[in-house]
This record gives structure tokens, sequence and C-alpha cells, in this order.
């Protein structure tokens, strides 16, 4: 049909766009005949809200169609050239509408066949006693048995759309992304029970969690020196003060209380969420995207496996680049406040990995980004943040070289597991703390390095940074442009990056840094240039 309607501005007097509105309208009700509502395509809605036909036909008139929106896919019209984004997009939209789909019995097979392999089963499928309790990454967990149990059971009789656990986890959903206090979810249970005396639900937040320990959604209290020296963890577990700056471990305490350490950091370990990525087939198969699933073309770049750095590292480390699962890994890390009260200075300081196998459609959203380390305040770790990432860099290395048995569901088969971190994904600030280059003074350029062109302002008291038109072609006409620079004709060359063996050079003169924020810090030389210290990153044997 003609949609030079879609474009009328005088929409309310207008007999071509209401005619137009018709027969858009007829054609959405011919392709979803029994749809309460369909999406909305008006020009602030944009297709992301569901809303029902009388609404959407006010927000036609009232807003405009939105004039973008030219094939109409989502209301009927076909469109052969259709990607597999777009049909993920509105995977995502209709979920972001808490339409419930309960699949929990196919999670607990795929749990069950990748959790258990290793396990002595009966002859009908269940699981030994002495191995119940038990999971894949050797905790002790919720019995198993009583999970699928749960999730067998209806909310209440006659209740066919949810089971005890599928509400449970619908519960915790809508409390973790509504921000709900423990309070206020017991406050919720408590009229649930009075109002549906017959329904099977938990008594309380505490009761709830026990879903989480059963499925192994856990972490390690690491206690942390109160000047971040060191970790009290492996060889300094069962000290009592660190051994670098001799401060106590534990609050001031009386005998009847219990002993409280004074920091702690969070660790979520990295191999059994990995291992999770391969229980779901959906998933699994998701993760051989970058390999199967990616189109080649070399004009444009679609996801990172398109880029220069994944294509070298595969060509070096053939071994681990032959097996499409084996997991590339992006760490991203920032400070926050998180009282929402800037008059509260405090910086705590999640650390977050990223799986670059998936979709670019999927590989950044929520469900597959993993929180690693949650590090502490009050204060930034600064430069000591290579203490706080000791227990992740172990775990990568061991990734790196022995890898993990995992259960892959897409194949049914079992494989080993590696995985690389190929990059870290921050500001300029925190890229200072990751990288041990410092980003003050006159060498601030991580790229141009000892080529930095700085210049000290007297009255502004900072360095500015000038000579940018030098990356530009020779021939430019902004390289002849004084005034609207620094007053000089630019004629210099673009610096050339360090690499190498030059770059190991200059961080093996770093010898004199100390982690700890109680230690001496000497004041840097020019053989360091900006360096502060030798990022813990430099461990990792690829």
């Amino acid at each position: 049909m003609d949609k030079a309607w879609m474009h009328i501005e005088d929409r309310l007097h207008s007999t071509e766009y209401a005619e137009g509105v018709r027969q858009f309208l007829s054609m959405v009700l011919a392709h979803t005949p029994n749809a309460d509502q369909i999406r909305c395509p008006c020009r602030r809605c944009r297709n992301r809200a569901f809303h029902s036909i009388r609404i959407v036909e006010d927000h036609l008139f009232f807003r405009g169609f939105d004039p973008t929106y030219t094939d109409w896919i989502f209301h009927g019209e076909d469109d052969p050239f259709l990607s597999a984004a777009l049909y993920a997009e509105e995977e995502a939209d209709t979920s972001a509408n808490y339409d419930y789909i309960d699949d929990l019995e196919e999670m607990f097979d795929d749990i069950r066949h990748g959790s258990y392999m290793d396990h002595h089963s009966t002859d009908d499928g269940s699981i030994d006693a002495d191995d119940q309790d038990q999971t894949f990454d050797g905790r002790t967990i919720f019995n198993f048995e009583e999970l699928v149990s749960d999730e067998r059971r209806p909310l209440y009789p006659s209740c066919t759309k949810f089971s005890k656990l599928s509400f449970i986890v619908k519960l915790l959903h809508i409390k973790s992304i509504g921000g709900w206090t423990v309070k206020s979810f017991d406050m919720v249970i408590k009229l649930l029970q009075e109002a549906f005396p017959e329904a099977s639900f938990p008594d309380s937040y505490n009761d709830a969690r026990r879903l989480e320990r059963g499925l192994g959604f856990s972490y390690e209290k690491i206690h942390v020196c109160p000047n971040d020296c060191v970790l009290f963890w492996k060889e300094n577990a069962s000290l009592n003060e660190c051994p670098k700056c001799k401060a106590s471990r534990w609050e001031q305490s009386t005998i009847h209380q219990r002993r409280l350490p004074k920091k702690v950091l969070r660790y979520f370990p990295l191999k059994p969420r990995l291992q999770r990525l391969y229980m779901s087939k959906k998933t699994a198969q998701a993760m051989r995207w970058h390999v199967e699933g990616r189109v080649e073309d070399p004009t444009c770049m679609r996801h990172p496996s398109d880029s220069r750095v994944w294509k070298d590292f595969d060509n070096v480390h053939v071994r681990f680049s032959e097996d499409p699962r084996n997991v590339r890994l992006g760490l991203a890390s920032d400070g926050f406040n998180p009282f929402n009260n800037m008059s509260r200075p405090y910086s705590i300081w999640p650390v977050l990995l990223v799986p670059y196998n998936l979709p670019p459609w999927a590989c950044m959203k929520d469900p597959y980004t993993m929180l690693s380390l949650l590090i502490p305040g009050p204060k930034s770790p600064g430069n000591d943040i290579d203490v706080f990432l000791r227990p992740l860099l172990d775990e990568l290395k061991e990734l790196w070289v022995e890898g993990i048995r995992t259960y892959d569901a897409y194949s049914g088969q079992d494989f080993t597991l590696h995985a690389a971190l190929l990059w870290t994904i921050n500001d300029f600030l925190a890229y200072a703390n990751l990288s041990g280059w410092s980003m003050k003074g006159k060498l601030a350029c991580p790229y141009c390095t000892s080529d930095t062109n700085s210049q000290w302002l007297v009255y502004g008291r900072k360095h500015c940074y000038m000579s940018h038109q030098r990356w530009l072609p020779l021939d430019h006409i902004w390289r002849r442009k004084k005034n609207a620079f620094n007053g000089y004709e630019e004629h210099q060359l673009q610096p050339s990056r360090v690499e190498g063996e030059e770059l190991l050079e200059q961080l093996s003169q770093v010898s004199h840094f100390q982690l700890g924020k109680s230690s001496s810090k000497r004041k840097r030389t020019a053989n360091h240039l900006n360096w502060t210290k030798k990022s813990i990153f430099f461990e990792l044997p690829y």
C-alpha cells in the first residue's frame, strides 16, 4: 500500500491520513485477530510498548506514525531480509512485558545431565543419597530432588500456570529488578499467605533464598587488609593481622561478641557460571554463534570477532580457537556510590565479565553479564585493585591451562572448557588503575606515551594536551590552521605505538611499587615514564 500518508502533519483533519490508519489497523487485525494488545508504532512508543487497538489508534492520530518504520514487520508485513537480530529484539521486548513462560522442567533436565554426570545414579534416574547434596562445583548445597519436587508441585491445588518453585523464581526476580527491601518482601509474603491460605508460599525471604543456594548461586567472602595490602586468603587465611602493615584483621570486639572483619571482598567463582552457560540448549547453541552464525564481511565490524585483536589471538593460539565453545571474555569495572547520596562519599567497585561468544544482540544483555567481584569502599581501590583481582586471575589461569569439564546440553556431550580474557572496558580513570599507566601529568596519553605533547597552563594550574592534528593526513588543511589550535603549523607524524619487547622492557624498570595504602611509594623517575606498576594482567599466560 502507499505509505505517503505516514508523513502528513495535519493528522486530525486529513482524510488521507485517517484512511491510512484504518487500512493499517485492518491489516493488523487480519494478522493477529485475537490479540488483546499490539505494538504501538507511534513516534514515542516506536514499537517498544504494547497497547490495545483503541489506544494505538489514538497514539497514531495525536503523536503521529514513526517515519522510520517503513517495513511493518511487527504488524503482518513480510520482510524476507529480516535478520535474526530483529527476532531477538522482538523476543526481548516481549519478555519485558513480563509474559511468563515456565520452562523450569527443561532447565532441570539440563542441570541433571550437566551437574550430575560424574555421580552414580540408580536405574530409575535418581541420584544416590551420597551424591544428592553435591553440585558440579563440589560445594554442598540444597537437596536437588527437593527442588525438583517443588517444581512439580502446583502453587495451589487448582493452579496450572505456576509451580511452587516457578512462583518463587518470579517473585525473587521482581524483588531484584524492583529494588524491594527484605522487609517489604516479607510483608508481601505475609499478605499473600493471608489472601491465599491454600497456596504453598515461602515463609520469608530467607526461606525463598534456599532456591539460590539450591542452584549454586553463592559467593565467597574473602577478608581484606583494611589498608588493601593483602587478602586473608590461601596462605594468609589463618592470619589475624596483615603480614605487611600489621593492621588487625578484625574489628575491636568484646569476648561475648562475634569477631567481625574490617573489610570483606565478595567473589563470585567463574567456573560454575561458565558451566551454566552450557546447561541450557538455547544458550549452548548461541555460544557457538561467533563461528557458526557470524557473516564474514571484511568491510564492516558487527561483532568483536570481526576485530583484528580477536583474529590475531586465534592465529597465535590455534588450539584454543579450534573449539568454538571456548569462551572469550571482556572485563569491565568502575566505581559508584551505592547510597544514591553524593553527600556521603563512598565508592564501591563491581568487576563484571562479559562472554563475547554470544551474538551482538545478546552478549551485553543483563542475563549474560556476570558479576565477578564486589570490591568494598569507602574509597576507590586505585592501583591496589590488583590485590582484589587475585582470585579472578588465579581462576583465569586455571581455565586457560587446565580448563574444566563441562556438559554441553546442545550436543549432549561433555568437553573441556577453556576461557581467555581478551580486553577490558572502562573509562580513562579506571583504565589507569587496571593498566598501571597514570592518566595524569605530562605523559598522560597511553598511546603517545613519551611523545605526548603537553603544555602547562599557568593560571589554570593543569596540563593541556595539543598537537592533535598530527593524526591527520599530511596534506590535511587543518594542519596549517594556526589560529584554530596552538598558533603553530603541525608537521609531526603520528607517534608509533609501543608494543611487545619495548613495552616489557619499560615495565621491567618499574620494580619499586608495593601494593597497599600503607606502603611507602617512591616518586617515579624519568626511566619509569608514567608507569606506576606492572599490572596483574601481565601474569596471564597468553
